[in-house]
């Protein structure tokens, strides 16, 4: 294939039906029913796709009997078709938000510690000079926020870049490191024992994120550091709350950061374990997109977030 020029979607013609036509295949991995779902004749669909391959001199997807299936070149323009088409979707909700007299449309993801205390204040403040606008919280695990930015689904997040993706791709804010802490329930029978061990909270069992989170790395280290094997019944889930409804109603122990557990665990029914080593993960941040621009409603909550963290900042210095 050719090198392209930068204005290459112009010289091949590249229309809107083709991102839809991208979108429908790949739902779809038929020509006949992707055709069908656009309100096209197969035919029609054929000569669409049939044209646009040989203008830019290679196939885009193999057929086969049981039909079609993008080849390298096809996942590039699929992967970009969900993406603009969405941008499309969401320039349209912005226009009809602004049309309505609100003020716009943010959303945002978020890893659990900043979306109780950062991110709350951030939207509560915003929403004072701002009523209408319309904000989306997602809360995950950096691995899954991560390629929902980069797919254009979040307008920036508040998380880690994890190894594998491209830094340059990412601006990144440091915002600070989350202290890790162990809860139990109030009467767990490890609330009155002095020392505690690792091999202690061993014994009994845990709830903790899936295995490749950053927090479940952490903690995984922690017990292979000290030559101490790791419990042997664990449940896997990235729900905090799944984790303390499971801690509040039995032995269970979890892992969760000191702001949550503050926010969430109530003195009467939770107690934070004291064990003596430090813990914490790595350091989250403001992401964004470096070559995205912000929506006016997305950079008047990132600025009141950078607001807030240098507030905090002074708080802590002074």
């Amino acid at each position: 294939m050719r090198i392209l020029d930068d204005d290459w979607f112009l010289r091949v013609r590249l229309k809107l039906r083709h991102l839809q036509l991208f979108q429908a295949l790949d739902e779809q991995r038929n020509l006949h029913r992707a055709a069908e779902a656009l309100g096209m004749s197969q035919p029609a669909a054929s000569k669409l796709l049939g044209d646009l391959e040989a203008r830019l001199g290679v196939r885009l997807f193999e057929r086969h009997a049981r039909g079609l299936t993008p080849n390298w070149y096809g996942e590039v323009l699929v992967r970009h078709a969900h993406s603009m088409l969405f941008e499309l979707q969401h320039t349209g909700n912005e226009l009809a938000a602004l049309r309505a007299g609100n003020a716009g449309t943010v959303t945002v993801g978020t890893v659990m510690a900043p979306a109780v205390t950062l991110l709350t204040s951030a939207i509560e403040r915003v929403h004072r000079d701002r009523p209408g606008l319309k904000v989306s919280v997602e809360v995950g695990v950096s691995k899954a926020l991560i390629p929902r930015l980069l797919e254009g689904e979040l307008d920036f997040a508040i998380t880690r870049v994890p190894a594998g993706f491209p830094m340059e791709r990412f601006v990144f804010e440091e915002i600070g490191e989350e202290d890790i802490c162990f809860v139990c329930r109030e009467g767990h029978p490890l609330t009155g024992r002095s020392p505690l061990t690792l091999e202690d909270m061993a014994a009994y069992p845990w709830s903790l994120q899936p295995p490749g989170a950053l927090m479940r790395q952490r903690v995984d280290s922690l017990f292979l550091h000290h030559g101490v094997s790791p419990p042997a019944r664990i449940v896997d889930t990235p729900d905090v709350l799944v984790s303390l409804a499971l801690v509040d109603k039995s032995d269970t122990i979890t892992a969760t950061t000191r702001e949550v557990a503050g926010l969430l665990c109530a003195p009467q029914r939770f107690r934070i374990l004291p064990l003596q080593d430090a813990l914490s993960v790595q350091p989250y941040g403001l992401v964004s997109l470096r070559d995205q621009r912000l929506s006016p409603g997305a950079a008047a909550l990132m600025t009141t977030l950078r607001e807030l963290v240098a507030h905090q900042r002074y708080r802590e210095a002074g």
